[in-house]
Order: structure tokens, then C-alpha cells, then sequence
């Protein structure tokens, strides 16, 4: 069963970037490069690769990221490929061993039993859409600036802070993918307070991960990324995906998944120079 599960992952990391970005094979690693504006991609293990990746392959793609200006950024899961964790570490590399997480559809959480704060999902026809969008990108960069579950300071004077204007082609390739059920995304927010939390999910076939999702430091403790999180999942299982998968950041996020509904099956592997890694 968790070969199973763990190909389908494979090929899930491995659809994803293929429709706005070139593979580059680089020995038993592929550099996944963005054509065009957007978040940059990563590098990874080859689903064909014959041998596990060697630190020459390590080398190479590094010194390809920095010709192209693009992070250091190598994804890989554990369980699928135990070998790279010491290759990578050899090379200078931090690794974030990050709880990877399966959603029990059957243990699925309520929305409604996990904050009182109004939930809805991104329509790409509404006239608010391009907002929208901002928002959940600057709770993002809010929240994400400050680890963890904990409570702090940064609330919606620092959200606004943080909108920024978004590129035409950005909002164009949001608006394609919410629209043709590839990507979904949410919102938490008030009348008074605005957009307090969000998240994402990114779906290939009946496949999808959850990620980015954030909740501002002075809003946390109100159920919100825990009710984002448990209406992506709804969202997704009502739009016939059979596998919802998510990262969490640390074990102690990860108990916030728990009460949603997610299992622990493996660990997810991000690595990074030292000097890039947060938290």
C-alpha cells in the first residue's frame, strides 16, 4: 500500500512544474526551470533514474541554479529516496525533515467545528479576484516570516504592508488553474480584520497537495489553519481527488493537521544552503 501511495507522489512532484517549466537531467536529478515569471521550481530525483543521485549530481545542479539565478532548492521524499539525505548534507546543504502528512478522507474535519472566522474559496469570475490573490499572498509572506503556531505581534496593519502589485501573467495563470481544477485556494478573514489566513492546493489528476498555508501571528490560536486546511480538503474530496497529501513545517504543526484529519506516512526533504533556511 505505501509503494503505492509513495509512486503516486512521485508522479504528483513530478507533473506538477511540467506545464510552465523545462526538465533539465542532470545524472539521476532533474532541475525543474520556469519559462516566464513565477515561483521558481526545484530540483529532484528522476522517476527513471537507475542509480540514487550522487553528490556529482548534487554539483551539477547547484552550479546550473546559480548560472540561472534560481535558489538552491532540492525536494525529495525520504521514504522513496533514502540515499540523497547524506549526499546532500555532504555537500553543505540544510534539510528541513518535514512530517509528510495523508488525508483520511473518512477522518475528515468540519470547517465549521474549527473557527467561528468566515471561510470561502477563490471564484477567478468574481470582480475581487486580483485582490483576493494579494491578499493570500501577503498573509502568507506575513505569517510564514514568523514560524509556528505561537501568537505575535504582525496582524492586518502588517498584511496590507505586504500587498504587493501582481503581474498580469501571475494572475492569468491563477485564474487558468482555479478554473480548470488544478489549483484551489481559501481565504479566512472578517469584515473588520480582513483576510486573517489562507492556504492553497495544487491538483494533478486525482492527486493534490495542500501548502501555503498561514495564518497572521496575531490571529493564531483561532482555529484558522486548521479550518483553511479542512476546507481545501472538503473542497478537493468533493472534486473527486482520492489522494490529499500536505508537509507540515515542524512536529508541532503537524498536530494541527492531526486534528483535521491527516496521518503521518513519511518525510518530506527540502534542502537549502544553510544561509537560506528559516527557522
Amino acid at each position: 500500500m505505501h509503494k503505492d501511495l509513495f509512486d503516486r507522489l512521485e508522479r504528483f512532484y513530478d507533473g506538477v512544474p511540467r506545464d510552465v517549466a523545462r526538465a533539465e537531467e542532470h545524472g539521476s536529478l532533474v532541475l525543474f526551470v520556469r519559462e516566464g515569471a513565477g515561483w521558481p521550481f526545484y530540483a529532484r530525483p528522476r522517476l527513471d533514474a537507475a542509480d540514487p543521485p550522487s553528490l556529482a549530481d548534487v554539483s551539477s545542479v547547484r552550479e546550473r541554479q546559480r548560472d540561472l539565478g534560481l535558489p538552491e532548492a532540492f525536494e525529495w521524499v525520504h521514504e522513496t529516496t533514502p540515499d540523497l539525505l547524506p549526499v546532500v548534507r555532504s555537500a553543505g546543504l540544510s534539510v528541513l525533515e518535514a512530517p509528510l502528512m495523508v488525508l483520511d478522507p473518512a477522518a475528515c474535519a468540519d470547517p465549521a467545528t474549527l473557527t467561528d472566522v468566515p471561510l470561502r474559496t477563490l471564484d477567478p469570475d468574481a470582480p475581487s479576484f486580483v485582490a483576493d490573490v494579494a491578499a493570500r499572498r501577503a498573509v502568507a509572506a506575513v505569517g510564514f516570516s514568523t514560524p509556528g503556531t505561537g501568537r505575535g505581534d504582525a496582524g492586518p496593519a502588517q498584511r496590507d504592508a505586504a500587498l504587493t502589485e501582481l503581474d498580469a501573467a501571475a494572475v492569468d495563470e491563477e485564474r487558468t488553474r482555479i478554473a480548470d481544477g488544478r489549483r484551489l485556494s481559501v481565504l479566512a478573514e472578517t469584515p473588520t480584520e480582513g483576510a486573517l489566513a489562507s492556504g492553497m492546493a495544487m491538483r494533478v489528476g486525482d492527486v493534490a497537495e495542500i501548502a501555503g498555508v498561514a495564518t497572521l501571528p496575531a490571529a493564531r490560536r483561532r482555529g484558522l489553519g486548521a479550518a483553511v486546511t479542512a476546507l481545501l480538503a472538503r473542497e478537493l474530496l468533493a472534486a473527486g481527488t482520492d489522494l490529499v497529501f500536505l508537509s507540515a513545517g515542524s512536529e508541532e504543526i503537524a498536530r494541527v493537521y492531526l486534528r483535521v484529519g491527516f496521518r503521518r506516512v513519511g518525510t518530506a526533504c527540502i534542502a537549502e544552503p544553510a544561509a537560506a533556511v528559516v527557522g
